[in-house]
């Protein structure tokens, strides 16, 4: 008798075990379920600190990094954005000639990069990651829209008092595929007005300047690329009979000042909120990006696997 009034109720044990049972649940949820012994897809988790990253990059990117990107980083990962824009020919020059300090370059053209590269440069490696097609952006209060909607952009942009802008071929890859576009079609239309602008240096302008001269009716259109057009909310037409795009990079300058920051702002903008940004934006994402070059940081390698 003794013996069974020693045994502890059936009822408050299942409830106990219940109990236990639903708290292992909850914390699997809150860690994740590596907390629990399974496996994760989870992305890598971006290095937090503190200080400035020096960030030059393409000035089509001006909406998506001082918008987003930017922002998004400092409140990630406590260190402090410090972007300058411009053409990004240019500022690989400066990025070779020691004029301006960086962490990251981030590029709309390989050649860009290219340039950094060999003989002691201070680029080694560059990852693709994104791409967006060139069009043309117009003004909708233009007296010029309904003709951009309704015929060939090529005869539109040389009609008297047609206000068209582009950016620097010499310091800009934009300029370039710009200036390609209005040669090829003009000679493939026999249109030697349009050929006479892939030479006016009356339509060039900053690259960093463009969206808003157009903005402001400065300009009736412009050359861009359609995930700017679409940060900018600029209604564009295609470079029909063209097939030109923006091809973007990312890499650690080699010497950067901050190097811990650079590989950080990496992460963030290869991570699940960079990527998203790009795609909100209408990038074309290159996955996995695409690594060309060797020395890689280490702190990079789960982001930028090498095949």
């Amino acid at each position: 008798m003794l013996r069974s009034h020693l045994r502890l109720p059936k009822r408050p044990q299942r409830r106990t075990r219940g109990l236990a049972l639903v708290i292992a649940v909850l914390t699997c949820v809150a860690l994740g379920s590596t907390a629990c012994g399974g496996s994760s897809s989870a992305a890598p988790a971006t290095a937090t600190g503190s200080g400035p990253v020096d960030v030059l990059y393409a000035g089509s990117l001006v909406g998506l990094m001082e918008k987003q990107v930017g922002p998004g980083f400092g409140t990630a990962t406590g260190y402090t954005f410090s972007g300058f824009s411009g053409g990004s020919t240019a500022l690989a020059a400066q990025i070779r000639g020691k004029v301006r300090a960086a962490d990251v370059f981030v590029s709309a053209s390989p050649a860009a990069d290219r340039s950094l590269m060999g003989a002691g440069g201070p680029v080694t490696w560059y990852a693709t990651i994104a791409g967006s097609p060139l069009v043309i952006g117009y003004n909708p209060k233009s007296r010029f829209a309904a003709d951009l909607t309704s015929r060939p952009w090529y005869s539109v942009v040389t009609e008297p008092g047609f206000l068209l802008g582009t950016t620097d071929p010499a310091t800009d890859p934009k300029g370039k595929l710009a200036a390609q576009a209005l040669t090829a079609t003009a000679t493939g239309q026999h249109l030697p007005a349009l050929g006479a602008l892939a030479t006016d240096t009356d339509i060039v302008f900053p690259e960093e300047t463009l969206v808003s001269r157009l903005q402001s009716g400065q300009l009736d259109a412009g050359f861009f690329y359609s995930s700017e057009a679409s940060a900018a909310g600029i209604p564009t037409v295609p470079v029909t009979g063209q097939d030109l795009k923006a091809t973007y990079t990312v890499t650690v300058v080699g010497g950067a000042p901050h190097q811990a920051g650079a590989e950080a702002f990496v992460r963030y903008l290869l991570g699940p909120q960079g990527l998203a940004a790009l795609r909100q934006d209408g990038f074309t994402l290159t996955t996995p990006p695409g690594v060309t070059g060797t020395g890689v940081p280490a702190g990079l390698a789960d982001v930028l696997p090498r095949k």
